[in-house]
């Protein structure tokens, strides 16, 4: 980034931390409905909002106290600690945004114990429900291992928090036993779902569907454990199951060596004819997209010493970074969705091996982020909305993400 670029992404984050700075303020004419906005949500709730305003603090841009009356709304009311407690939502949401908030000034401590104690016991009910799933050799509901609602996002809490925890070793364990075959002989992979892409059983998916993605399918595993062999944490048979799903997304890439894509999914007749439409190739998104995919397939090469695989990796995002084509599929602000998600994926994967040729594309992401941010009638959320999209810019424009990294929410650190 030239410093003219980085000055320009630092105001534009700095106008939005300001619109954002009093939580009263926010949603006073009225929150959209359902549990996204609620404020134990990392979504779409004041937990989310919450960590752009921690970020800054951290890095000196920010104040504590706007930090502190973000998360002091985050927690109000009842937490969840029950089977719809998960890293976007309840107490291990609101973990981990206190143990960012903690990292930086020591404070929270006695909140932190309580939601920890409540998030070890939300991933052992987790635990233990995956594991007698496997013994009864069933397909794998999507919510049970993805990185929204499942255990890769409690995995990379625990990793992030405290990885040398035994909780840390259970989780990952787990996750190692998911690539193994639930047969003898199973054509399909032991991760491919018994449920449609939205999570909930359809005649339009009746033997399910295999997910590559970030958000909700195999790639938060794959970015879990590439994190956690780079680490020096892993269990033992780490490195062979990411190797298992390394294989299983070679066989569906697509393009060529120098744009590469993977879809955002499999269905059965597409694993049945083994090939895919190009014309389902999904936009670059961070959910579904090469903003999710290739940054898992970096982080995996890197941690198996492969580095072709980290060069196709960079080839896949740079090649949705100068396709104008790909590029204007993700019109939207968000993490999730849009913009912020390119951005924030190419600059983390930029930040992996110090490439050159991603750092050129970063300032042009940037700019267009911010002319969209100009825009009025965003909404404020984390995932989809302009506190994820001021973040990715504080990002891109300090040029450092303080560990704890707060986008281990994305698994992309």
């Amino acid at each position: 980034m030239t410093t003219e670029s980085a000055s320009a992404a630092l105001d534009a984050a700095d106008h939005v931390a300001e619109t954002l700075a009093d939580p009263s303020r926010v949603w006073s004419g009225g929150r959209p409905p359902g549990g996204r906005s609620w404020p134990q949500s990392l979504a779409g709730g004041e937990a989310g909002i919450t960590l752009l305003h921690i970020e800054r603090a951290r890095s000196g841009r920010g104040e504590w106290s706007t930090a502190h009356a973000w998360l002091a709304a985050s927690v109000q009311g009842e937490v969840s600690a029950a089977s719809n407690a998960n890293l976007y939502f309840g107490a291990p949401a609101l973990a981990f945004v206190t143990h960012l908030a903690h990292s930086g000034t020591g404070r929270y401590g006695g909140l932190l114990a309580r939601l920890d104690e409540a998030t070890l016991t939300v991933t052992r009910n987790h635990l233990a429900a995956a594991h007698a799933r496997i013994d009864r050799a069933e397909r794998v509901p999507m919510a049970e291992f993805d990185l929204i609602r499942g255990l890769s996002g409690l995995a990379s809490y625990h990793l992030s928090r405290h990885p040398d925890h035994q909780i840390t070793r259970d989780v990952l364990s787990y996750l190692v036993r998911l690539t193994c075959p639930l047969t003898d002989g199973d054509a399909l992979p032991p991760w491919w779902t018994s449920v449609a892409p939205n999570g909930e059983p359809s005649s339009e998916y009746p033997q399910g569907h295999g997910n590559v993605g970030l958000s909700h399918g195999i790639g938060s595993a794959l970015s879990v454990m590439s994190l956690a062999l780079l680490r020096g944490v892993a269990v033992p048979g780490t490195a062979e199951a990411v190797a298992r799903i390394c294989a299983w997304t070679d066989r569906w890439r697509q393009g060529d060596e120098t744009g590469p894509w993977w879809p955002g999914l499999i269905s059965i007749e597409q694993a049945a004819d083994g090939r895919i439409d190009p014309a389902l190739r999904p936009r670059p998104s961070w959910c579904y997209g090469v903003s999710g995919t290739a940054p898992a397939q970096q982080l995996a090469g890197l941690a198996l010493g492969d580095p072709a695989r980290v060069q196709v990796a960079e080839n896949a995002i740079l090649a949705a970074l100068r396709d104008q084509e790909q590029f204007d599929r993700v019109p939207e602000i968000g993490l999730c969705h849009g913009t912020a998600g390119l951005l924030h994926a190419a600059w983390r994967m930029a930040d992996q091996t110090n490439s050159p040729a991603i750092i050129a594309e970063l300032p042009r992401v940037a700019d267009r982020l911010i002319v969209a941010l100009d825009q009025p009638d965003h909404d404020p959320e984390l995932l989809d909305g302009a506190a994820g999209a001021a973040l990715a810019l504080h990002i891109v424009g300090t040029g450092i993400a303080t560990a704890p990294h707060w986008d281990a929410v994305l698994a992309l650190a």
